[in-house]
């Protein structure tokens, strides 16, 4: 069996990442040469809102199985509803399923694909971690506690 070459570049943020369901993932799906999807989270962050009703999240979902997933839903309990949005021509507008290519990534970033997070029961504050759930067509559930950040925030700065 191929193994792909190992990630390139290292992640410098650690991101508390819990798979349900996904030992089953694939099971029965015909061997395309590389079996499942394998999901993790990288990079997750969110700026401390300035709204005491809506927030954005950003963050790449890596695959390093040799099958595509989807992700579906989203959903945290800080929220009423998190939906995906993606930036086209200068607005905004709701996403549906978002593909996670096999080896690839899905990337959610400021100024593109994002998360957004409505009707806040609480505001977060920077050091705070938001528990958010990543719904996936095959993969089932990633719970990932993504860190609050200062508003200003820059992820290739680290400030």
């Amino acid at each position: 069996m191929r193994r792909p070459p190992p990630a390139a570049g290292a992640v410098s943020l650690a991101v508390a990442v819990t798979v349900g369901s996904a030992a089953l993932a694939g099971c029965g799906a015909p061997d395309s040469g590389g079996g499942k999807a394998e999901l993790s989270v990288a990079a997750a962050y969110m700026p401390q809102p300035v709204s005491d009703t809506m927030a954005a999240g950003f963050l790449t979902v890596v695959n390093k199985g040799g099958a595509r997933d989807e992700l579906t839903s989203v959903t945290s309990d800080i929220a009423g509803s998190v939906t995906v949005h993606r930036t086209a021509g200068g607005a905004m507008e709701e996403a549906g399923r978002l593909a996670v290519p096999a080896h690839g990534r899905l990337v959610l970033r400021s100024g593109g694909t994002h998360l957004m997070f409505e009707d806040l029961k609480r505001r977060p504050r920077q050091g705070q971690k938001v528990p958010v759930r990543l719904h996936f067509a095959e993969s089932g559930t990633v719970t990932v506690e993504i860190p609050v950040k200062p508003a200003t925030y820059n992820p290739t700065t680290g400030h």
